[in-house]
């Protein structure tokens, strides 16, 4: 019996170690995604840091790239808008044949909602969505909307496999974000599990991820 709407098998999971550049790790995850809807690949569930670098998606305004300096600025075909990747916040790229988890591209975003919101229960951090807005928020008041984002997330469908994912802010150098309007949303902040108290490393912030995925996919 399915749990919920894209319950299916168990994907591949793979770490990587250190930092990845950005543009040939999204050329490899573009290419095995493909591989899933023509040669029957593996999905898959990619775990990694990126060098630092600002990434735009299909709704990127110029005017939100406020002052990037000497990091790189990306545009990619995910959706969403300016976002910052680097040391301290994990990746999370999901490769996932949709079309055989019931065609539902809703259910796929809300699920990558609720994996995160229960992984971060793990952690001790309450998250929640905001109505209209992407990603995940917690309350701690120190922004005009009393709601700071904690994780991303920007998918890509292609041929009815996603890749492109999420990211969890672990312990990255918040000051990055000040230099675009994250994800468009003027009213709310950017937090971290380190920023809130939470000590955890990130193999134990793994854990927790890969413990709860299966309650959503």
């Amino acid at each position: 019996m399915r749990k919920n709407a894209l319950s299916g098998g168990s994907p591949h999971w793979r770490h990587f170690d250190g930092l990845q550049p950005y543009a040939p790790l999204v050329q490899s995850m573009q290419e095995h995604a493909a591989a899933i809807r023509a040669e029957g690949a593996a999905e898959a569930v990619w775990l990694l840091q990126h060098e630092a670098v600002y990434t735009g998606g299909t709704s990127a305004r110029d005017a939100d790239l406020l002052a990037p300096g000497d990091v790189p600025a990306l545009r990619n075909g995910r959706g969403g808008q300016w976002t910052y990747h680097g040391p301290g916040q994990r990746i999370a790229y999901v490769m996932l044949d949709i079309a055989a988890r019931g065609h539902d591209v809703r259910a796929l975003v809300h699920g990558l909602e609720s994996w995160v919101i229960a992984s971060l229960a793990d952690c001790g951090v309450a998250g929640h969505r905001r109505d209209g807005l992407p990603g995940i928020w917690v309350q701690t008041g120190n922004s005009p909307s009393g709601m700071d984002k904690i994780a991303a997330i920007g998918i890509r469908i292609s041929r009815w496999v996603s890749w492109h994912g999420l990211a969890i802010n672990l312990d990255p150098e918040l000051a990055a974000f000040d230099a675009i309007v994250p994800c468009g949303v003027r009213d709310g902040g950017v937090t971290s599990l380190a920023a809130l108290g939470v000590q955890i490393s990130m193999p134990q912030l793994d854990q927790r991820l890969q413990a709860r995925f299966h309650d959503f996919f």
